[in-house]
C-alpha cells in the first residue's frame, strides 16, 4: 500500500518534474524567438529608413531638376518678350520720327497755304480794283457814243439785242430745219432697212380662197342618196352640222355653205365619209358628225401647237390654244387668218429684234392681234373688240391688249410694239399675193360703201378706210345735233347691211365738227 502510494507520489513527482521542465523549455524558446524578431524588426526598420533616405533624396533631386528647367523656361520667355517688346518700342519710335516729319511738313504747307491766300486776297483786291477802272472806262465811252449816235444806252442795248435775237432766231430756225430733215432723212432709211430685213427673214405661202366648202361626188347618183326619202337624210345632215347643203346642177359635186368655217369643215369631213359609206341613214349621220368634230377638235389643237412651236411665244393657255387653232379655218378677203397671225408674228419679231426690244413679247402681239376673229362668228361685235375680251380672260400682258386694241387704230398706241404690230399687219395684207381679192372688186366694195353713205341728206362727204372696214361720215354741224349723228349713224349702218354684200363688220363713225374763225 505504502509502495504503491511512494509510486503513485513519485510518478506525480516525475511528471510535476516534467511539466516544469516543459514550461522551462517553452518560456526559453519563447524569448529566443522574440529575441530574433526583434532583431529583424530593427534590421527591417533600419532598411526602411535607407530606403525612405534614398527615395526623399531622389524626390527633392527631381524636384530641383524641374524647378531649375521651369525657371530656365520662364526665362527665355521672359527674354522673348523683352526683345518683342523692343521691337515694339523701335517701331513706336520710328512712328514718331515719321509723324513728327509729317507734322513739321504740314505746318509748312499751313505756311504756303496761307501765303497763297493772301496773294490771292491781294490778286482780288487787285482786280477789283480793275473793275471799277473800266466800268469808269465804259461809262466814259458809253456816255460819248451816245452823244455821237444820238441813242441813249437803253435804247441802243434793246436795238443790239433786237438785232441779235432776230440773227439767232433765224440760225436757230435753219439748224433746227436742218437737224429734222436729217432725222426724218435716218429715220425713213432705218425704217426702210428694218421692214425690208423682217421681210426678207419671212416667207411666207400665199393664201388660199376658203370662203366656201365643195365636196366632189364620184357620180350624180350620190345627190340622191345624200338627199335621202323626202330629203330625210340631207335635213338630219343639216341639223346635226349647222350648215347648209346646196344641192344644184353643178355637176359631181355639193356645195357646203355656213358662216362658221370651223362648222363647214365638220361638215365636209362628215359629208366625205358619209360618201364612202355604203348605208345612208339619219343615225349614221349623227355618228358620222360626232366623229368629224373631235377629227376637227384634234386639228384645231395641233395647228395651234404647231403655229406656237415654229414662232416660239412661250408657253399660252390651252384654251386659248384652242381658239388660235380655230383661225385655220377663217379666212379674211381669201387670206387664212393662221397664216396671217403667224406672219404677222414673225415681221414684227424681226423688227423689234432690229430695235432691241423684247423679241418674244413682239411675237407675242403680233401672234394675238386678229385672236377675235376666231370668235367673231359666234359673238357680238368687232373682232378687236373681241379680241380684247379673250385678252382679259386669260390675263394677258398689256402690251399684247395695247396691240389687238390698236392694230386697226381704234385705240391709240402706247407702246413701240403696238406700232410694230399695226406695221406688220398692213405689210401681210398687202403684199402681192396675200389677199385674192381683186383690185376691181376692191375697188367696186369701196364705191358701194361710199355710195350708201353719200346717198343720206345731211352727209357732207364719206370715205371708205382700213380695206372697207370703216366708212368715216363727214356732216353739217350746223344741221346735224349729236342725237341725229347716232341716228344717222345707224340708220347708214343698216342700209349697208341690207343692201351690201361684206365679210366681217363695218364700222360707221359719223363726225360732227364746229370751227369758229375770227380775225382782228
Amino acid at each position: 500500500m505504502e509502495m504503491s502510494i511512494n509510486i503513485i507520489l513519485l510518478l506525480s513527482g516525475i511528471g510535476l518534474f516534467g511539466l516544469f521542465l516543459g514550461w522551462l523549455g517553452s518560456s526559453i524558446i519563447a524569448r529566443t524567438g522574440v529575441g530574433k524578431a526583434r532583431e529583424q524588426a530593427k534590421e527591417i526598420l533600419n532598411e526602411a529608413a535607407k530606403d525612405a533616405d534614398r527615395k526623399k533624396q531622389k524626390i527633392v533631386l527631381q524636384a530641383k531638376e524641374d524647378w531649375f528647367r521651369k525657371r530656365d523656361e520662364q526665362e527665355s520667355r521672359l527674354k522673348g518678350r523683352q526683345r518683342k517688346f523692343d521691337q515694339m518700342e523701335r517701331e513706336l519710335l520710328e512712328k514718331e520720327k515719321k509723324f513728327v516729319k509729317k507734322e513739321n511738313e504740314y505746318s509748312q504747307k499751313e505756311s504756303n497755304f496761307k501765303f497763297r491766300e493772301r496773294e490771292i486776297v491781294e490778286q482780288k483786291e487787285a482786280i477789283r480794283t480793275k473793275d471799277e477802272e473800266y466800268n469808269r472806262i465804259i461809262a466814259e465811252q458809253n456816255q460819248m457814243l451816245s452823244k455821237i449816235s444820238q441813242f441813249s444806252i437803253e435804247a441802243a442795248k434793246n436795238l443790239l439785242l433786237q438785232n441779235l435775237k432776230h440773227e439767232y432766231k433765224a440760225e436757230a430756225a435753219q439748224f433746227y430745219k436742218d437737224f429734222l430733215d436729217k432725222a426724218k432723212e435716218n429715220a425713213t432709211r432705218e425704217a426702210k432697212k428694218i421692214i425690208t430685213m423682217a421681210i426678207e427673214k419671212n416667207a411666207a405661202d400665199h393664201c388660199v380662197e376658203t370662203t366656201v366648202s365643195v365636196v366632189h361626188l364620184p357620180s350624180e347618183d350620190l345627190k340622191g342618196r345624200i338627199i335621202g326619202r323626202d330629203g330625210r337624210n340631207i335635213k338630219a345632215f343639216e341639223q346635226a352640222t349647222g350648215v347648209k347643203v346646196i344641192v344644184d346642177d353643178t355637176p359631181e359635186a355639193v356645195v357646203l355653205s355656213a358662216f362658221d368655217p370651223v362648222r363647214r369643215e365638220v361638215a365636209r369631213l362628215a359629208l366625205e365619209k358619209i360618201i364612202g359609206n355604203n348605208r345612208i341613214h339619219p343615225q349614221k349621220i349623227e355618228e358620222i358628225v360626232r366623229s368629224a368634230e373631235k377629227e376637227v377638235d384634234k386639228t384645231i389643237w395641233r395647228c395651234g401647237n404647231e403655229v406656237i412651236a415654229r414662232i416660239g411665244v412661250g408657253r399660252l393657255h390651252p384654251d386659248l390654244i384652242r381658239i388660235l387653232g380655230r383661225l385655220r379655218f377663217r379666212s379674211s378677203y381669201g387670206q387664212n387668218v393662221l397664216q396671217h397671225c403667224e406672219e404677222v408674228s414673225t415681221l414684227t419679231g424681226a423688227m423689234a429684234a432690229e430695235l432691241n426690244l423684247d423679241i418674244k413679247l413682239a411675237k407675242r402681239a403680233g401672234l394675238l392681234h386678229d385672236i377675235g376673229k376666231a370668235m367673231s362668228q359666234e359673238q357680238e361685235g368687232t373682232h378687236v373688240q373681241i379680241g380684247l375680251e379673250i385678252g382679259r380672260k386669260f390675263k394677258e400682258n398689256p402690251v399684247v391688249m395695247n396691240a389687238i386694241a390698236s392694230h386697226h387704230e381704234d385705240s391709240p398706241k402706247t407702246t413701240l410694239i403696238s406700232v410694230l404690230v399695226a406695221c406688220a399687219d398692213s405689210i401681210s395684207g398687202a403684199r402681192p399675193g396675200a389677199r385674192r381679192d381683186s383690185i376691181d372688186g376692191y375697188i367696186r366694195r369701196i364705191e358701194s360703201l361710199e355710195k350708201v353713205a353719200d346717198s343720206f341728206e345731211l352727209v357732207k362727204k364719206a370715205y371708205a378706210i382700213s380695206a372697207g372696214r370703216e366708212v368715216r361720215v363727214i356732216v353739217q354741224p350746223d344741221k346735224v345735233s349729236d342725237a341725229q349723228a347716232d341716228l344717222l349713224a345707224n340708220e347708214i349702218a343698216a342700209k349697208i347691211q341690207t343692201e351690201l354684200e361684206y365679210p366681217g363688220q363695218i364700222k360707221i363713225t359719223v363726225i360732227r365738227e364746229t370751227k369758229a374763225v375770227s380775225y382782228a
